[in-house]
């Protein structure tokens, strides 16, 4: 692969993954009763997010076809729902904890999808990588602190990662089904649908400073999504996987400029592992010699 193109992939999957923490700021300053009203339902915000955010991607993808037939396939609706629900998990934890310790916690979805990949899609697992996740699992655990920090805000971000990881599997296991915007898309239209009878009910008085949060919520989540679309059309998604760990440095960043919290030392030391595995992975996976054919 052109080197000159693996760069700007990496830098727009790098991009893409600094927008959707912004997202997920504009979503705690919602759930966490900084706004005039008070404390706005999480379901509210993230059915808002699927909402809005189809609507954003059908727009951004203007006069390009989409494949809706794959919504008669059940597979399709079990993947959106492992997001919905991974959505409003995240969007629970971030009301009562710290951005950054939600992402943190959140990361275990990459590792358990990578175990599961090799499980149930016989994806193959190498001991480099192994190890890497390991170590990065130790991050979480120091950020998450079972048993001494553990909050409850912890739980429902560790929950959101399963799900997540739960999703990432799910998302390899079809993605021979159509094109990457039409599987975008009906990520966003199952969680607007399903959380329709919950969220509408939910929703606030919609004054300008919720609609602007509603609308931020949505389009850097979107714009997030949509660069990460853009990088894999570059540069295959298995080089890029682990620059998803972008967001933590991005989560962090927002965390102590917008509200004010700094990670604890053992929660920084964890941070740090998560963000030295990622960027290590990224190393080794671009300096890995490519197999001779057979």
């Amino acid at each position: 692969m052109n080197k000159t193109m693996l760069v700007k992939a990496a830098l727009i999957m790098s991009l893409g993954m600094m927008f959707i923490p912004a997202g997920d700021t504009a979503g705690k300053w919602m759930t966490s009763g900084m706004t005039q009203q008070g404390a706005i339902a999480p379901v509210f915000v993230a059915w808002s997010r699927f909402a809005l955010g189809s609507l954003l991607i059908i727009a951004a993808y203007a006069g390009r076809q989409f494949d809706f037939k794959i919504m008669t396939d059940w597979r399709i609706w079990l993947r959106g729902i492992f997001l919905m629900l991974g959505v409003v998990c995240i969007l629970t934890a971030l009301s009562t904890t710290p951005i950054a310790d939600v992402f943190a916690a959140f990361f275990i979805g990459p590792i358990i999808s990578y175990f599961l990949a090799g499980w149930l899609l016989k994806e193959p697992i190498s001991g480099t990588r192994t190890a890497l996740l390991f170590v990065g699992f130790c991050g979480v655990l120091l950020v998450v602190k079972p048993g001494f920090g553990l909050t409850i805000g912890h739980v429902w971000a560790v929950t959101a990662g399963l799900l997540y990881g739960c999703f990432l599997v799910s998302t390899k296991w079809l993605s021979h089904l159509s094109n990457s915007r039409s599987l975008l898309l009906s990520n966003l239209v199952v969680g607007a649908v399903l959380l329709a009878p919950w969220g509408i009910p939910a929703t606030p008085q919609i004054d300008f400073n919720i609609g602007m949060l509603v609308f931020l919520s949505a389009a850097f989540s979107a714009i997030g999504n949509l660069l990460y679309v853009t990088a894999t059309k570059m540069a295959d998604a298995s080089r890029l996987a682990p620059l998803v760990y972008v967001q933590l440095l991005s989560a962090t960043i927002l965390g102590i400029i917008i509200f004010d919290t700094v990670p604890d030392h053992l929660s920084l030391f964890g941070l740090a592992l998560l963000l030295a595995t990622g960027f290590i992975g990224f190393a080794l996976r671009q300096t890995k010699k490519p197999s001779k054919a057979v």
